[in-house]
């Protein structure tokens, strides 16, 4: 019976610490690649990826919670996640310095959030998971994220994909 109270976590870090997210809210993992810019964004939002079709715009958690930017590296991913921002399921993509592994935590592995301690505001996190001696912050992704993202989010998902222009052809007479 205690194995059915176990849920599952997918651990990633940033800025050298441990984070997790519930491992139903993870859609899926992404190699890194290049996002496009949109002007007029909080600047935790670093731009937008197509995602079969899908415009997906690309937070930084680090620069969420106050931190650096998340520099790209060769293990830099983009954990698409789906977060209920105002209620409403929202897709969006979330920058992580690597992905880790997928941890197993009971209820006696979570303790309360830290009132002090971390660079997280306290609102942000939904416990600590402790995993072999050490601890993993746990992130309620539906606070971490804020509505400015789910209206960006709503907002490119109305809008039809932006192809860019063709190059003239340089055969054509002037």
């Amino acid at each position: 019976m205690a194995e059915i109270e176990k849920r599952q976590f997918l651990s990633f870090t940033l800025d050298r610490v441990d984070y997790a997210v519930p491992i139903l809210q993870v859609r899926e993992i992404l190699q890194y690649e290049p996002v496009t810019r949109v002007p007029s964004v909080p600047r935790s939002v670093r731009g937008v990826i197509n995602l079969r079709g899908a415009v997906v715009p690309v937070v930084d958690l680090s620069l969420r919670f106050g931190l650096p930017e998340t520099p790209v590296s060769g293990r830099t991913c983009i954990l698409i996640v789906e977060a209920r921002l105002d209620g409403e399921p929202t897709v969006l993509g979330v920058l992580a310095d690597s992905v880790s592994e997928v941890l197993e935590l009971g209820p006696g592995d979570i303790e309360p959030a830290p009132a002090f301690g971390t660079r997280v505001r306290v609102d942000y996190l939904a416990g600590m998971g402790k995993v072999d001696g050490r601890f993993v912050l746990l992130l309620d992704l539906d606070r971490a994220l804020s509505a400015d993202e789910k209206d960006l989010a709503a907002r490119l998902a109305d809008e039809p994909l932006q192809r860019p222009p063709a190059p003239a052809d340089s055969r054509a007479e002037p």
